[in-house]
């Protein structure tokens, strides 16, 4: 079911209030009293970019791929880890909040893709509309649906990039032993730091 823009707003709205909180070691105006979908479990990644020479650079993007949290929770948790993303050297800091912006991916449930020839799976992968999730008994990889737009790739690059995330062969999709899932995202991006909400189309993400 399609997340509505002003319960995307408010997510998003949840997700900087964390931020800002955390990296300013203040209390959050926005806790508890979570309703509607905020209290629904839901999968759920927050991406923070930090606007530099008119262009955004990824500083963090961390989530929970698997419902196991009421929303509400799960955006506080994960805001939170991703303002720490482990990818850089240091967390976020408080000079770069006026520079960041916040987006959230708001998911549906995983589904496991399956072809009668393991060669035929970037076929049912659509650009622009699937996430994937790539695993292979410990090792997991995930990218999120605007990733593969943003980055010009077409299929087989998306799998094989997955793979990589997931600290495996670039080819482990091949593999039978390897599970390969799809989801879905309703995307929610501010326009500019602290700024307007709207709703990311991840096909026109360039």
């Amino acid at each position: 079911m399609t997340v509505s823009l002003e319960d995307g707003r408010r997510a998003v709205a949840l997700a900087r209030d964390t931020l800002e909180a955390h990296v300013k070691h203040a209390k959050p105006s926005r806790q508890g009293g979570d309703a509607g979908l905020l209290a629904e479990k839901r999968g759920v990644f927050v991406t923070l970019n930090v606007e530099e020479a008119g262009a955004r650079r990824l500083r963090g993007c961390i989530g929970y791929p698997e419902p196991v949290k009421p929303l509400g929770e799960a955006i506080r948790d994960v805001t939170v880890y991703a303002s720490e993303d482990p990818r850089f050297p240091s967390p976020v800091d408080p000079r770069e909040l006026d520079r960041i912006t916040v987006e959230v991916s708001i998911l549906t449930l995983p589904e496991v893709l399956s072809a009668p020839r393991r060669q035929d799976l970037p076929s049912m992968i659509r650009i622009g509309t699937d996430g994937i999730i790539v695993s292979n008994r410990k090792c997991s990889g995930l990218l999120l649906p605007q990733v593969a737009t943003e980055q010009g790739w077409d299929q087989h690059t998306f799998l094989a990039e997955a793979c990589e995330k997931a600290g495996l062969p670039m080819d482990a999709w091949l593999d039978g032993a390897t599970k390969v899932q799809a989801f879905q995202a309703d995307i929610f991006s501010e326009s500019r730091p602290r700024g307007d909400v709207t709703r990311a189309d991840p096909a026109t993400r360039n």
